[in-house]
C-alpha cells in the first residue's frame, strides 16, 4: 500500500500523491486511512507548513474509491459503515490543522471529488472533469455530511444540476462557478504553480492560517455564533503575534514559530 500513496517533504511542504495510474487514482480502503494518518498528525509526518495532494500522471486526480471494494457489501452496516469511514476521513483532511491544496488534472469524481471539496484550495489543468456521476453508475449517493460540503461549497442548486444529470463539469465552468482557484495549462504547470502557491503560503503566519482555516470550518458548521474565542487568543497570545509587531515596526520580515 505504501506505493499506492506517496508521502514526501520538499523545503517545509508536504507532497501527497494518490499513485494508483493505472486504475486513474482510485482510492483503497488503506489509502484513505494512510491520508487521514497524515492529514490528523501533520507534527508526526515531518510538520510541514502547507500540504499538497496530487494524483500521479495526467488522466486523473482520483477516479473516486475502488470500486472492488464494494462487492463484499451485503448488510446495511456495510453502507453505514462505509459512509462513516468517509466522513471521518474527509473532516480529518478538512480539519488538518495547515493549509492545504488539491493540484487536479483530469478526472476528479466520487470521492477524489470529496478530497479535492475537504481540502482548503484547489487548482486545475484544463483537462479536469469533475463530478458525482454515481445516478448512471453505481446507483449509490452521498453521505450528508459530504453533501453539506458540496452545498456549502457550490450552492444546493448546482449540486443538484451535477448529481441529477451526473454529469462531468469542465475546468472552465468549474473556475467560473469557484470550485477551482486557479487553472493552468498542463500537468507540469500544475505541479509548478501548486508548489509556489504552497511557498508563498508557508512564508506567512502559522496561526493565522490556522484560525482563518478553523474559523470558517465552524462557521459552516455552526453558523456566525460559532465560538471561536479560544482561536483569538491563541492568535494574540502567542509569541509569533509579538514578533510580528516587532517585525512590522522594526521594518524587517517577520520570523514565524507558529507558536
Amino acid at each position: 500500500m505504501n506505493d499506492e500513496l506517496l508521502y514526501e517533504i520538499r523545503d517545509g511542504i508536504g507532497f501527497v500523491t494518490l499513485n494508483r495510474p493505472q486504475a486513474r487514482n482510485a482510492l483503497t480502503f488503506a489509502m484513505y486511512e494512510r491520508l487521514a494518518e497524515i492529514c490528523g498528525d501533520i507534527e508526526g509526518h515531518g510538520a510541514p507548513k502547507v500540504l499538497v495532494l496530487t494524483g500521479a500522471g495526467e488522466k486523473a486526480f482520483a477516479a473516486g474509491t475502488d470500486i472492488s471494494q464494494f462487492r463484499d457489501f451485503r448488510t446495511p452496516e456495510d453502507a453505514l459503515a462505509y459512509e462513516t469511514r468517509i466522513d471521518r476521513v474527509m473532516t480529518t483532511i478538512e480539519s488538518c490543522p495547515i493549509p492545504t491544496i488539491a493540484a487536479i488534472s483530469g478526472a476528479v469524481t466520487g470521492g477524489g471529488a470529496s478530497i479535492a471539496c475537504a481540502c482548503d484550495m484547489r487548482i486545475a489543468t484544463r483537462s479536469a472533469r469533475f463530478g458525482f456521476p454515481v445516478a448512471r453508475t453505481l446507483g449509490n449517493c452521498l453521505s450528508m455530511s459530504n453533501y453539506a460540503r458540496l452545498a456549502t461549497l457550490l450552492g444546493p442548486a448546482r449540486v443538484k444540476d451535477i448529481v441529477f444529470t451526473a454529469r462531468l463539469v469542465e475546468a472552465e465552468e468549474g473556475h467560473q462557478v469557484g470550485l477551482y482557484n486557479e487553472l493552468v495549462a498542463d500537468h507540469a504547470g500544475l505541479i509548478a504553480r501548486a508548489t509556489e502557491l504552497a511557498t508563498t503560503i508557508a512564508g506567512h503566519a502559522p496561526l493565522t492560517l490556522r484560525a482563518t482555516k478553523e474559523s470558517l470550518r465552524r462557521l459552516a458548521l455552526e453558523g456566525r455564533h460559532a465560538e471561536t474565542s479560544d482561536l483569538v487568543v491563541m492568535c494574540y497570545m502567542s509569541a509569533d503575534f509579538r514578533e510580528g509587531m516587532e517585525a512590522f515596526l522594526g521594518k524587517r520580515p517577520p520570523n514565524w514559530q507558529g507558536k
